[in-house]
């Protein structure tokens, strides 16, 4: 079903950074593809520079695996050495395997995110975008649209953000097979884009019906596993409206996992004087160590939320 593809591709979305061409065996030990995958494991940990010289060493050995340039460029994203990672991904774009590049391509454009730079992010999710359409993938082509609104949005750029959100519901819509259910879905998913959007606009009743309509939506999608997404909405929706105290209640029932979250609740926090737990909540978002869209908007924040606060 639509549903379970859509929440597949969010998974991958978020641990970009865990499993970059993961491989049916395990590697021999030793090997170059062994060497990236402890390497993995240290950034998962936290520790970038350690994992940085295992790829180093398997990058030594295998000059072109794809694996290592590609967990080489999302371990020094993590570092805040954009430039140097930028490097590794275009490599890992050139030695990808067919049905690797868009990966790739999707970390490349992460990686502008974490630098704040959402036009350049836009020209390696627009090639992910034409190849999905290319081989009449509406459902991942509208997957990339919503990625890269969401971009938009968070960086600032609530136009572009609306025109991206559209794009993705309208190709997915012209899918001719499409369930009722899956057309709620989707539909839950553009109210929901267009609730974010109105709010960032500082149009907080036009926010609040698209919120209603969404709720709708969602119940006549019949679809449990999308309610998890509701609180954030009503607390991103309340946030950007100014109620903090509200935005604090529904983005504590949020995914305490996802960095974006995390980062809005300590924003919410410190706009109600509460600097002790905004600071807290910053740190939790500087202990992720996933490559996703939501990451690189989060943690350049937190960090320098952190360093003012020293």
């Amino acid at each position: 079903m639509i549903r379970t593809v859509c929440t597949l591709i969010l998974l991958s979305t978020l641990s970009l950074a865990q499993q970059p061409g993961a491989k049916e065996a395990a590697p021999a030990p030793g090997s170059p593809e062994d060497l990236v995958q402890q390497g993995q494991k240290l950034s998962r940990e936290g520790k970038q520079d350690e994992a940085l010289a295992l790829y180093s060493r398997a990058l030594d050995r295998s000059p072109e695996l794809y694996e290592a340039h590609l967990a080489a460029g999302m371990a020094l994203d993590l570092k805040g050495e954009y430039s140097e990672a930028r490097e590794h991904f275009t490599k890992a774009i050139e030695a990808a395997p067919a049905d690797s590049r868009q990966q790739a391509q999707r970390a490349l454009a992460i990686s502008y995110v974490f630098e704040g730079d959402a036009h350049k992010a836009a020209e390696p999710e627009l090639e992910v975008f034409n190849a999905r359409l290319a081989k009449k993938d509406s459902v991942g082509a509208a997957e990339t649209c919503n990625e890269l609104a969401r971009i938009y949005l968070e960086l600032g750029d609530s136009d572009h953000a609306y025109k991206w959100y559209k794009t993705g519901y309208e190709t997915v819509s012209r899918k001719p097979d499409l369930t009722e259910a899956d057309k709620n879905l989707w539909l839950f998913r553009w109210e929901s884009a267009q609730a974010r959007v109105a709010a960032r606009r500082g149009q907080a009743g036009e926010a609040q019906q698209h919120v209603a309509a969404a709720k709708v939506a969602l119940t006549n999608a019949n679809n449990p596993d999308q309610e998890r997404f509701l609180p954030y909405l009503t607390g991103y929706v309340a946030f950007y409206n100014g109620d903090y105290k509200t935005a604090i209640a529904e983005l504590l029932k949020a995914d305490q996992r996802d960095p974006l979250n995390l980062v809005l609740l300590a924003q919410a926090y410190e706009k109600s004087g509460d600097a002790a737990t905004a600071k807290d909540f910053y740190r939790k978002v500087m202990e992720s160590s996933g490559h996703s869209p939501t990451n690189a908007v989060a943690r350049p924040l937190a960090k320098k939320k952190l360093a003012a606060a020293m």
